[in-house]
């Protein structure tokens, strides 16, 4: 590759990686899989930047590339093994709202993978409609549509969630 076409991909990428691992964290809710997705889409970004850099939405078209290697990812069937003889413990964040975010990628891994894509683009990623809709590869309408009932399933989730806390809490207070 030219000198400065990759000065301008790394330019690029450390201007975006941050949010680029959110938006992977955000589809997979893993974040050594983020990394993978993160790391498999930023090697096809360099591997095609000519073409890349030329493109009318570079932002729309790397979310495209990211959500294609997400799709991907699952339909390896080794990608649910677990490759150890148990599941490694976390640190949890010093956040206050960690309850809060649990619950909300709870109800996201609920989703179909269409919808959760759609949500995350959209919600997480800021892309507009026409942006989520070329990073999918699908109709405004589509995104429109599975946006819809992403948000309706996830109001739902989180209202269940919030009764079946509240419930529990009276009970606990009696």
């Amino acid at each position: 590759m030219r000198p400065d076409l990759e000065r301008k991909y790394v330019e690029y990428v450390t201007a975006r990686l941050p949010r680029l691992h959110r938006t992977a964290y955000l589809l997979c809710a893993d974040a050594f899989q983020a990394d993978d997705i993160v790391q498999a889409t930023l090697t096809a970004l360099y591997l095609n930047w000519k073409r890349a850099v030329a493109a009318d939405n570079l932002d729309g078209y790397v979310h495209r590339i990211m959500v294609r290697r997400h799709l991907d990812e699952r339909r390896r069937g080794w990608s649910k093994v677990l490759l150890g003889d148990r599941v490694p413990e976390l640190s949890a964040p010093a956040d206050h709202g960690v309850e809060e975010r649990d619950a909300l990628v709870t109800a996201l891994r609920s989703l179909p993978k269409g919808q959760r894509a759609v949500v995350v683009l959209r919600f997480f990623a800021d892309l507009s409609v026409e942006a989520t809709a070329e990073a999918m590869g699908c109709s405004t309408g589509n995104v429109k549509s599975q946006c819809s009932r992403g948000l309706a399933s996830l109001r739902e989730a989180l209202h269940a969630r919030h009764l079946v806390a509240t419930t529990q809490g009276a009970r606990s207070r009696s």
